[in-house]
């Protein structure tokens, strides 16, 4: 198990990490590698490509019914999708109820007890990553996730995110190998966006991995609950991401503990490059509560 990659991958919702990090992973999987996902989202929606699912049945979910976790069997809970991609959602408790840690811990342990990780070259995480909470982090503070990728934009929610994502990273970084592989741009076509990213990573002391343009070929695929990798093999926005999944694989090892910063300096980044400048200014002339709305 020790050349095991263990990847994850963290972002604000929406800002289409899952479909991001599916694809990825499909196209490590076309260079052979082999690979098991476990979402760590609630929204279980973190293998929904791969296995071409609504929604896989989760580890929680499935407990509930068993009575115990330890009722279960590894097949009950891990499909095989496109390549042969494992794919094991661990579930969140019901809205207003529980912590989504407590489910993400207990189903890792499960998958490592019944064997789930041998014989894969990368276990990868999806995590939901608004806000660092220690459920969210779980994979983090426990040492499972070695290797963090940063699905962000140019938005300033989807950079705040990443930051504070950054400051989880480096708070668990001293007591366990925890690194930060490089931020993820996941283009929004807002002004400036490379630019901002590519300032954003500076800051942090990484690196600006890749920066995947906005294709529609992408929704394309998604409303048939397919990868690119898989839907579209020969379209450039597939190419985007089996190079993504190049440097991705060719980072082992090259992480850092990251460096992050205020939310006055992230103000700052975003005046420098004009941005805050023109969200004042669509601002201006409008009511308070227009500007909300």
């Amino acid at each position: 198990m020790g050349d095991l990659r263990q990847i994850a991958f963290y972002g604000k919702g929406g800002i289409g990490k899952s479909t991001t990090s599916q694809n990825t992973l499909a196209a490590l999987a076309e260079m052979g590698q082999r690979i098991l996902i476990v979402g760590c989202d609630p929204k279980a929606d973190s293998t929904r490509l791969i296995l071409h699912a609504k929604a896989q049945d989760t580890i929680l979910s499935l407990a509930a019914e068993a009575g115990t976790v330890e009722d279960l069997e590894l097949d009950e809970v891990m499909r095989t999708g496109y390549r042969d991609i494992r794919c094991v959602e661990s579930g969140g408790p019901e809205p207003g109820v529980g912590c989504a840690g407590r489910g993400v811990i207990t189903s890792i342990n499960f998958l490592e007890e019944e064997g789930a990780y041998e014989g894969i070259d990368y276990v990868s995480y999806d995590v939901l990553g608004d806000v660092v909470c220690g459920g969210f982090a779980m994979p983090i503070r426990e040492n499972k996730a070695q290797e963090i990728y940063i699905v962000m934009s140019g938005e300033m929610m989807a950079m705040y995110a990443a930051n504070n994502i950054s400051k989880g990273i480096l708070k668990y970084a001293n007591s366990g190998g925890v690194r930060l592989g490089g931020l993820v741009c996941n283009e929004r076509q807002t002004d400036k966006e490379l630019e901002l990213a590519e300032a954003l990573a500076a800051k942090l002391g990484t690196t600006l991995i890749h920066f995947v343009p906005r294709d529609n070929i992408v929704q394309h695929a998604e409303l048939r609950r397919m990868t690119v990798m898989e839907y579209a093999p020969e379209s450039k926005q597939a190419d985007e991401y089996r190079t993504l999944a190049q440097k991705i694989h060719a980072n082992a090892g090259k992480g850092i503990i990251p460096t992050p910063i205020t939310m006055d300096e992230l103000e700052d980044l975003l005046l420098e490059h004009g941005v805050m400048k023109q969200i004042d200014e669509s601002m201006v002339g409008k009511t308070a509560g227009e500007a909300v709305a």
